[in-house]
């Protein structure tokens, strides 16, 4: 699902909602989210899951092309952890191919 997509189903839902306003509330809820991991705080919704920012410390890489080492700094990077709902709402909807579950 795109950022589209969710535009298009929120306001498809909520027909009082329009295109521009769905847009405007997503965008809103997205920015706020982005500015909150950006300050380093954690973001929890209770029944999807959480985001919150991993530290990935420095380390030795290696070029591929010329095999030269190369120092790659230290990264901040989101992380997202479903909740326990997402995860059996996802499970219990697995697709199932030829009448057998998809091995897990």
């Amino acid at each position: 699902m795109t950022r589209s997509d969710l535009v298009a189903k929120l306001a498809e839902r909520f027909g009082q909602l329009t295109q521009r306003d769905t847009e405007f509330a997503v965008k809103t809820i997205l920015d706020a989210m982005t500015d909150a991991l950006a300050r380093g705080h954690r973001i929890e919704i209770r029944g999807f899951g959480s985001f919150s920012i991993n530290r990935r410390p420095p380390r030795v890489g290696r070029n591929p092309r010329s095999g030269e080492k190369v120092t790659i700094p230290e990264k901040l990077v989101p992380h997202f952890k479903p909740g326990k709902a997402l995860r059996e709402s996802v499970d219990d909807r697995l697709p199932v191919l030829d009448d057998e579950p998809v091995a897990r």
